[in-house]
Parts: C-alpha cells; sequence; structure tokens
C-alpha cells in the first residue's frame, strides 16, 4: 500500500502480534471499527471510517504515535517508560487489559532474598532501560561505586531462562500469571511497576481536521471498556433507606432514582463494577433493597 492511499487518513497503531493483540481486536469490533486484514500486510484500510491501521510491534508504538504520522495507539504502559516516550504521547485512556508487573525476581532455592542482595551482581532482562534506572537507584543508596554497580545486560527474550543458564544473578521481567516465573524456580522479591495496556496519542496536534475523528474513536472505545467493566444494578428500596443504598451503589456519577406507584418505594438504576456485583447485591439486600437484578452491557457511552 503506498503512501498516498494513506493521505488524509487517521494513522491507528495496533500491536501486530503478543498479549495484547487479540484483546485489540475484540476492542475495534466493539466500536465499530471495521477492517479486513490481507495475509502478511500490516497495513489494512477501515471500511466506514476514514482510518488506516497500522500493526506494528507494541514496543516501536510509542516512538510512532510521539514521533511519526501515527495519530492513535494502544500499547503497554511499560512499553511507553521503556522507550522514554513519556513526554511525547499522552495516555488518553486505560483499557483494563493486559494488567501486570514488572518484577525483579531471581532463584527461590538461592542464596539472594532481596534486591540488596542482589544489587552488584548481574541481571538481565529485555527492559533494560528502566532495569538501569531501577538499579540505579538501588546502587546509590547502597554508596556502590563504579565497578561494583549492578551490572544489566539485555537480551530480547527467554529472560526467565537467564539464571539457569548461568547468564544472570536475577532478572527483571514482565509477570501475568506468574505460571513461567515458577516453572523456572524463579520467585518476585521486588515490584518495579505495575502496568496494563492503554489508548495513546502524540502530545503535539499533528492532524487538526483528524481531531473530530480521534474523539470519535475514543468515545467509542472508552464505551466498550466501560460496558466490560459495569453491569447496570436496578433495584427497588424503601424512600427511607435512600441514602444507606446510594451510598453502596453511588454509580459512575450519579444513580438514577424514580418513585414508584406503591407510597414510600423508589427505584434506582445505576451502574456498579462488575467484579464488586456479588458483595454490593449482598449490601443491598441487608440494607432492605427488593427486586435486585442485574443486566449485562454490551456497549455504552460514559
Amino acid at each position: 500500500m503506498n503512501a498516498d492511499a494513506l493521505d488524509g487518513r487517521l494513522l491507528f497503531a495496533i500491536p501486530k502480534k503478543g498479549r495484547l493483540h487479540d484483546k485489540c481486536l475484540e476492542l475495534l469490533a466493539g466500536a465499530d471499527v471495521q477492517f479486513r486484514r490481507h495475509h502478511r500486510l500490516d497495513v489494512c484500510l477501515v471500511k466506514n471510517h476514514n482510518i488506516a491501521l497500522v500493526f506494528l510491534p507494541a514496543s516501536d508504538i510509542p516512538s510512532f504515535v510521539g514521533k511519526g504520522n501515527v495519530d492513535l495507539g494502544i500499547t503497554g504502559q511499560d512499553v511507553i517508560l521503556e522507550a522514554q516516550m513519556g513526554q511525547y504521547v499522552t495516555e488518553v485512556l486505560k483499557l483494563g487489559f493486559g494488567k501486570c508487573a514488572l518484577q525483579v525476581q531471581v532463584p527461590e532455592a538461592g542464596p539472594i532474598k532481596s534486591v540488596e542482595d542482589l544489587a552488584g551482581k548481574r541481571v538481565v532482562t529485555s527492559f533494560e532501560v528502566l532495569a538501569g534506572q531501577y538499579f540505579k537507584e538501588v546502587d546509590d543508596r547502597l554508596n556502590l561505586q563504579e565497578g561494583q554497580q549492578t551490572r544489566i545486560e539485555y537480551v530480547g527474550g527467554s529472560v526467565e531462562a537467564a539464571c539457569a543458564l548461568g547468564l544472570a544473578d536475577g532478572i527483571v521481567d514482565l509477570v501475568e500469571s506468574g505460571d513461567t516465573m515458577r516453572a523456572a524456580g524463579l520467585h518476585a522479591i521486588a515490584t518495579v511497576l505495575q502496568t496494563e495496556a492503554v489508548l495513546i496519542k502524540s502530545s503535539t496536534t499533528k492532524h487538526p481536521a483528524l481531531e473530530p475523528l480521534i474523539k470519535v474513536i475514543t468515545s467509542r472505545i472508552a464505551g466498550v471498556v466501560a460496558a466490560s467493566r459495569y453491569v447496570v444494578c436496578e433495584y427497588n428500596i424503601p424512600r427511607d433507606k435512600l441514602s444507606q443504598a446510594t451510598t453502596v451503589t453511588p454509580g459512575r456519577r450519579a444513580p438514577t432514582i424514580s418513585p414508584l406507584e406503591e407510597e414510600g418505594w423508589l427505584a434506582v438504576s445505576v451502574m456498579v463494577e462488575k467484579a464488586k456485583i456479588a458483595d454490593v447485591m449482598d449490601e443491598l439486600v441487608k440494607i432492605g433493597a427488593e427486586d435486585i437484578m442485574i443486566f449485562n452491557l454490551d456497549n455504552c457511552r460514559v
């Protein structure tokens, strides 16, 4: 696809593979971004919007958004920091998936029990910027002099094997479920940062004419994210118990309250976080709510 075909289109970068890819495709479907990606092509045109999707390695997306012509992108917070692109991109929206921790790990059966024990030794990672910053602070705190400081070495993959194969005394790597870490006989002794997938845009406006479309797509994605996070809870409550009930269900902004024909009763409709709904329902029952119903959201605007 030549540059002329992309001219005037909003460029939206999506991870081409890895832990974020499938979730991004679900997000685009929920936002009604319709496209057909031909085999082996990393650029495709969206059918129902003036958008071109660009499939890139997640680690490259912050640079293309921050310094290139790409308008929007989805990547991990860890990647933005590792690429040192924080001043060039703006985090528009947390997406609620791809959550994991960048952690310092060492052999569980080994003598190293803390980051202070690991300081001055060999650390292997694919996050050499973040690991370097982290251990510089540790080294400075311990007053380690040049030649005694922690040695950070980069490897692009199989980081968890570095200790067993004699390349490192410890590693810095992403941990999602922890299964890979435990299978390698490692355990975490410190967390460098928590990360998740985010929608980003450039910190400077590149294409003013595309700003309305950027707002539309951002709003749609925010609606999909909210729909995955919330459910609608409806219940009836005596008027004198309303203040207690709305303390339990404050909603995203505020609950919708309507009078019932039966005197002294009110109907409440409110958005509640899906992860908390069982506890919320239990509390509502204790307060005196009746006819509690839960509805899943397919989509919304927030």
